[in-house]
Parts: structure tokens; C-alpha cells; sequence
């Protein structure tokens, strides 16, 4: 999951700042986390049979997921603005 971010990238410059920033961005990766986690809330299930487990892993989910959207990505955006071709780091270093 943390390589997708910088393999997006490559697909274009505007294509992977649209699939990574804003709400599209924000809905994939909850989607994705939702998916990945389906196994862990079935064990929670199987182990606790009630639903009460996965239910409460879910909202923990939904509670981290929505601090880090919210609160932590803001705080870490560094220019606060939209980013353009000129604001962009020059990390050809590691192509070859």
C-alpha cells in the first residue's frame, strides 16, 4: 500500500495527484482499507461469535481513518495550495 502513492505518480503527473488528493484519493484508500480488513473482522467474528467485535474494530477503523483524513493530512500538507509543476520536488535521482 505504500508504494502505490509514488508508483501512481508515473502514470502522469495530474493523473496521480487526482487519484491521490481530494475526496477520489480519500474514497480509494478507505475502500482499499475496508477490503483488506475483511479478513481480520471475520476472525473477530469466528473468535467472539457475536458481531459485536468486527462492529467495534469497524468504527476504530473508521475513527482512525477519518483523524488521519481530517486532522493529520492537513497538518503535514506543507504549502496548503494546489500543487503545480513548479512546486514539485525534482526526485528524478532514482529513475534510471
Amino acid at each position: 500500500m505504500g508504494l502505490l502513492p509514488h508508483l501512481l505518480h508515473h502514470a502522469g503527473f495530474f493523473l496521480g495527484s487526482a487519484l491521490i488528493a481530494g475526496t477520489s484519493g480519500t474514497i480509494l484508500f478507505g475502500v482499499l482499507g475496508l477490503f483488506f480488513s475483511i479478513p481480520m473482522l471475520r476472525r473477530l467474528y469466528q473468535r467472539y461469535g457475536t458481531w459485536r467485535a468486527p462492529a467495534l474494530a469497524l468504527a476504530l477503523f473508521s475513527a482512525a481513518f477519518a483523524f488521519s483524513t481530517l486532522v493529520i493530512g492537513p497538518a503535514i500538507n506543507s504549502g496548503g495550495g494546489p500543487v503545480t509543476p513548479s512546486t514539485v520536488p525534482d526526485h528524478s535521482s532514482h529513475h534510471t
